[in-house]
């Protein structure tokens, strides 16, 4: 997770409004549906959803914005009052709103009303901009960005910015280190050069690679729905496909938004721009299945202020977030030195027991005293990143001691999973599930699987290839 530096996320804030209703019939006057209104919705977009979804998790989040007095302004300020931290321009203008009316969850029209320009920024912009941990453009095309384009110049030479770009918006500065348009955004941008036509992936290679050199960027990430993401550089070369992990039926408004959130999120936690973009692609696809920007939960939960947390706190929200629904957690442990087939096969079957599945991770320290010199033969945090990229694993907590009772109390588990040759009775953490009516069970494993044979094995043909060189 970040450090005391925030993520800053510039840009333009919306206010969106959903209509939701049914359309059964069409109106006498006009060949128009008519649409019996059931609910309605309004949350913030845009600028205010993209630095929303990246202060999920408790993360510290600063939204350089221009906001007015006018009542879509102050509906967004309480929106976001405790999940980020404003830092306003002077709106001249009323803030825009923009209303979908959906029946039966489809859009049937949109109307957008309102807008304004931004004013002068003033020297607290640039502060925040200089000790960011990150930054983030989300650009629709308001002018908020151009606002304070100076100061992006000078914070994208020393810390990773990912710029959203709107067609009619301002370019992205120099140097920035991933620039994330989608299809149509691409299109648009090359519509005016001899750029290529068509959808295939060459197509948009060739689009991507035209925008990374005229804007200067390191990288350009085209958004291309189901088929993933397209990230190229300047000059061509191979580019790299992300596909995404699973289709995701349901509302993409706002996908765009969580994408850049969780890129640049994925940067501030020191991933490298291809590690951040397979987070963010899963990120999307899990918003997306959700129910996208429409989702109530997005805005029912309650915001967690203050700065970002240890990352072992993510094991305890998601349980605690479980638990409040009724769902059942399962928890695991281990050293999962090398994650090999054993490993996957056990998780696997762990997670379907339940609705969500956290690993309790031995401590470098905890292997060495478990397995003796030598070992681990990878740190903790590299162990903790293997296990969290795999999609039966919803979080990891890392242990100190040499059992896991005291962070079992902590999570309280429903379910406690081992896998081998235990027997329930032989788990020393049973006695502790108890306490709380949890309940220990042990699943199948792979034989001859473990990471004592894959070093080896390792080792042995190591030593048979330096004979043979010897020879």
């Amino acid at each position: 997770m970040t450090g005391p530096e925030p993520v800053v996320v510039v840009g333009d804030v919306l206010l969106d409004e959903d209509i939701e209703g049914v359309a059964t019939r069409l109106s006498p006057d006009a060949p128009a549906p008519v649409v019996d209104v059931t609910g309605d919705r309004r949350h913030p977009g845009g600028a205010g959803l993209a630095a929303a979804l990246a202060a999920r998790g408790g993360r510290d989040v600063v939204l350089v914005t221009a906001l007015g007095d006018d009542p879509a302004s102050e509906a967004v300020r309480r929106d976001l009052d405790g999940r980020v931290r404003l830092l306003e321009l002077p709106l001249h203008g009323t803030l825009p709103v923009k209303t979908r009316v959906l029946a039966g969850g489809r859009p049937v029209v949109r109307i957008d009303r309102g807008g304004g320009t931004p004013g002068e920024p003033d020297d607290a912009v640039r502060e925040v901009l200089a000790g960011a941990h990150a930054v983030l453009v989300a650009d629709y095309g308001r002018h908020t960005a151009g606002a304070v384009r100076t100061h992006l110049e000078d914070v994208a030479r020393r810390t990773p910015l990912v710029w959203d770009p709107h067609p009619q918006g301002d370019a992205p500065v120099p140097g920035a280190r991933v620039v994330t348009p989608n299809a149509a955004e691409a299109v648009a941008l090359c519509a005016d050069g001899p750029g290529p036509s068509g959808a295939s992936l060459g197509a948009f290679a060739e689009r991507g690679a035209e925008l990374a050199e005229r804007w200067r960027a390191a990288g350009v990430a085209v958004t291309l729905g189901d088929r993933g993401v397209l990230l190229t550089r300047p000059g061509g070369g191979t580019p790299m496909l992300i596909p995404a992990p699973f289709r995701a039926d349901g509302d993409p408004c706002g996908a765009g938004d969580c994408f850049a959130a969780a890129t640049v999120a994925a940067l501030a936690d020191g991933l490298l721009p291809e590690e951040a973009l397979q987070r963010a692609v899963a990120a999307a696809a899990a918003f997306v299945a959700a129910g996208g920007a429409g989702n109530p939960d997005l805005w029912h939960t309650p915001a967690v202020p203050g700065p970002a947390r240890h990352p072992a706190a993510d094991a305890f929200e998601v349980a605690e977030s479980v638990r409040a629904r009724g769902g059942t957690v399962v928890a695991t442990g281990g050293c999962f030195d090398l994650v090999h087939a054993g490993h996957v096969g056990l998780l696997e079957s762990a997670r379907r027991i339940g609705d969500c599945l956290i690993v309790c991770l031995n401590s470098d320290a905890s292997v060495t005293r478990r397995k003796g010199p030598g070992r681990p033969l990878n740190p903790a945090t590299d162990r903790a990143r293997v296990l969290a990229a795999l999609g039966s694993v919803d979080a990891v907590v890392v242990f100190e001691e040499d059992t896991p009772e005291a962070v079992l109390g902590r999570l309280r588990p429903d379910v406690w999973v081992k896998g081998g040759d235990y027997s329930v009775q032989d788990l020393p953490e049973a006695e502790v599930l108890r306490g709380w009516g949890g309940q220990a069970v042990v699943l199948p494993y792979l034989d001859g699987r473990s990471t004592t044979l894959l070093a080896r094995r390792a080792a042995d043909a190591a030593s048979v290839t330096l004979r043979s060189a010897e020879g």
